[in-house]
């Protein structure tokens, strides 16, 4: 059976390519891809060869990404208990932008809800990391809580900040168009970190600073916007990924003194097998985030922006080289679309 993958064959190239499909061993489900979800920071820095990449080391060509689908099962290992074949499947990891996916059972969840769409329940795992990151900040009803940089991984993380309770939640970005879908999403502001008075807009709209702040940027400059306007006791969440520590951080001031933490909130620094407050399993917060998607809290049809069949693949990953800051927010590969 042929596989094709979207692969990158060196920095700034991706190509649609053919191989043969491995034998599953036991513990492997083979899944038909029916949607897989761009990550546009991490896919970017991949693509580009950025530095810090620690499953990727510079240079180290093809890659293969992606870590979030949807498919069908069509074939089971002799020890795997929890899909058969025909369940509709959440994949977790592995090689995403293809049409085929060979998986490890502990890295796919059944999707017990028929109703929902699978290009919407395709960001179950990547709003999961958005999840993780708020409940790492520990934000409680009524506090004040900001998400800097409106990418994927920050519309959803304000949009779950609302649903958390957080008031006034703040959103914050480069782009006015992210900023608008950040107000729909329920954002109480959206604020242009570009403006000089940016840091005392945002102490003025949360009463004097914010105590739960998502920083999805990478860029070391907004860390140090967000000690700015942090509030004493403050908890600062590492989603994004900072590849670059370019920008000077005064830790007296702005983190020790005033009592400020900043915790990492990467996706596997959470708990492998059993949930526990503030840090839950990949799984646990992918079925909540699928019960928020069936009942309306997670409105998808403001958050899936761009559909694209596989084999436009090269041309997707050019334009998110070049032009990043327009790449639309919530893209997604069509597999049932393959030529």
């Amino acid at each position: 059976m042929k596989r094709k993958t979207i692969t990158f064959t060196a920095a700034g190239k991706a190509e649609l390519l053919e191989s043969e499909l491995r034998p599953l061993s036991g513990d492997r489900v083979l899944v038909e891809n029916e949607f897989s979800a761009v990550s546009a920071g991490t896919e970017r820095a991949c693509l580009l060869d950025l530095p810090n990449l620690t499953d990727n080391p510079p240079g180290s060509f093809p890659k293969t990404l992606g870590y979030s689908g949807v498919g069908c099962v069509v074939e089971v290992g002799s020890n795997v208990r929890s899909v058969q074949n025909g369940d509709r499947v959440l994949t977790h990891w592995g090689s995403q932008h293809s049409n085929y996916n060979n998986i490890t059972e502990s890295n796919l969840l059944k999707i017990e809800d028929d109703s929902l769409p699978s290009e919407h329940a395709v960001f179950a795992i990547i709003a999961g990391f958005s999840l993780n990151g708020l409940r790492k900040t520990r934000l409680e009803v009524g506090e004040s809580a900001a998400v800097v940089g409106l990418g994927i991984l920050g519309i959803f993380s304000v949009a779950l900040c609302r649903i958390a309770g957080g008031s006034p939640v703040i959103a914050s970005d480069l782009s006015a168009i992210r900023r608008k879908t950040a107000l729909s999403l329920g954002a109480h502001h959206a604020f242009d970190p570009a403006t000089d008075d940016y840091i005392e807009q945002v102490k003025s709209a949360t009463r004097g600073g914010v105590n739960a702040t998502i920083e999805v940027t990478g860029q070391s400059i907004a860390l140090q916007q967000v000690l700015g306007f942090a509030a004493p006791f403050g908890r600062v969440a590492l989603l994004g990924c900072t590849r670059v520590s370019d920008t000077a951080i005064d830790y007296y001031q702005q983190v020790h003194r005033p009592g400020v933490e900043i915790i990492g909130a990467h996706t596997n620094a959470r708990p492998k097998l059993e949930s526990r407050p503030h840090s839950w399993t990949w799984k646990d917060d992918a079925r909540a985030l699928l019960r928020f998607m069936a009942d309306g809290r997670l409105d998808m049809s403001k958050i899936l922006t761009a559909v694209y069949a596989p084999q436009d693949g090269p041309g997707v990953y050019q334009n998110l080289a070049g032009n990043h800051h327009d790449f639309p927010v919530g893209a997604v590969f069509d597999w049932k679309q393959l030529a």
